[in-house]
């Protein structure tokens, strides 16, 4: 039987980060939660850390895909915050662009990770990026960091 398991340490990754200007208030907190993890876990240097700022979270999909197609990247962590209004703006908004994060990352086998957060009113979304809930940007850093590893291991398998 073989098993692929990785850890999360890259220490020779290099990673692009995708964040929303949009709700930038929270979305501050998820990059700081995104940087400490890639820096002080994943043991990554700031040297291969891109940050690219975008209007908004719909934005991020755009810019995903020219990074992914650049083949620069070992990983894309995506960072905005959508929180529900009085529309279904918010339904359509984080459906497309998950949908889109999800259709780059099998296109170009490259992990894109979320640290974007759908909540429905801002006390959420504060809880989740760094008060009750923990910081969903660390979360994202952490999945990117370990399938970095899982990928590095199936391209040396195959």
């Amino acid at each position: 039987m073989n098993i692929i398991q990785s850890g999360i340490t890259a220490e020779h990754a290099s990673i692009a980060i995708i964040v929303a200007r949009f709700n930038e208030f929270i979305n501050k907190n998820l990059l700081s939660g995104t940087l400490d993890t890639l820096k002080r876990v994943g043991k990554i240097k700031e040297e291969n850390i891109l940050k690219i700022y975008v209007p908004g979270t719909y934005e991020i999909s755009a810019v995903a895909s020219y990074i992914a197609n650049s083949s620069k990247y070992h990983a894309i962590i995506a960072i905005g915050t959508i929180i529900q209004g009085e529309t279904d703006h918010f339904k359509y908004l984080a459906s497309d662009t998950s949908n889109n994060l999800a259709k780059i990352s099998t296109q170009y086998f490259l992990p894109v990770t979320l640290g974007i957060l759908t909540t429905k009113n801002i006390q959420q979304a504060i809880e989740r990026s760094g008060s009750k809930m923990g910081n969903k940007g660390s979360e994202a850093a952490l999945a990117a960091l370990e399938m970095i590893n899982v990928m590095k291991n199936l391209k040396e398998m195959f």
